[in-house]
């Protein structure tokens, strides 16, 4: 038995074969950032994506609460243990204000059904994570994959498999989904530990800004997967 190809997906949904995506309408793609608490580590996750993006696709940088469309990609957060209503960690602030991102106008939510049915991809921080989200059901298995996992992943997919931006951002990021999902039995983690972002709840500004570094460094290759366009030199 081969492997299937980088570039080649299976279909969203569980394989049901729904010409409508679980987020909506195929001019927008939802993506979801899922922590415990939603004010420390989904949040800079959240608006690092927004930040990123706005810079590849030269658009300005989002900083509304509730999640912000930049060229149909929508991108929010939620917290399986959520502090609704809850400010983020000033921690998680000054970390974003060291990479140049927006903090201002964040407010924490609870992970809800309806988040997880109208997201197009979820990324999470654990694999308990991970696990909780799929538990929900709402054919989230195909979509949902630790952070870490999915750079692993999108790091294998031929990027001239994918869509060209011609087509669009929301066609690139579906094909891109698709194709990791197909990857995930074939590319494992090389420890248990590989997928983990670690919650830094509590810890002093050091430990954030090393968290901060590893959501960097796993977005940056996601990003340039979605938008075909590598971080600036």
């Amino acid at each position: 038995m081969t492997a299937p190809a980088a570039g080649r997906g299976i279909g969203n949904g569980g394989g049901t074969g729904s010409p409508v995506p679980p987020g909506g309408p195929r001019d927008s793609f939802r993506i979801l950032h899922v922590s415990t608490g939603n004010v420390c580590r989904s949040p800079i996750t959240e608006r690092l994506t927004r930040h990123f993006l706005a810079d590849r696709l030269g658009c300005p940088a989002p900083g509304l609460a509730g999640g912000s469309a930049m060229g149909g990609l929508i991108v929010e957060s939620a917290g399986t243990w959520g502090h609704e209503g809850a400010p983020m960690e000033a921690n998680a602030e000054a970390i974003l204000a060291e990479f140049g991102a927006d903090a201002s106008g964040f407010v924490g939510r609870e992970l809800l059904d309806e988040h997880v049915i109208r997201a197009d991809l979820v990324l999470t921080a654990t694999r308990d994570h991970r696990a909780q989200v799929i538990s929900m059901g709402h054919s989230a298995g195909l979509r949902t994959f630790t952070l870490k996992e999915f750079t692993r992943l999108v790091r294998a997919i031929d990027p001239a498999t994918l869509p060209p931006l011609e087509d669009g951002v929301v066609a690139r990021a579906r094909a891109l989904v698709r194709a990791a999902a197909a990857l995930r039995g074939w590319l494992l983690a090389p420890t248990a530990e590989a997928d983990e972002v670690y919650d830094p709840y509590g810890a002093p500004l050091t430990f954030f800004r090393s968290i901060g570094d590893e959501i960097h460094q796993a977005l940056d290759p996601v990003v340039t997967a979605l938008t075909g366009v590598p971080a600036r030199a």
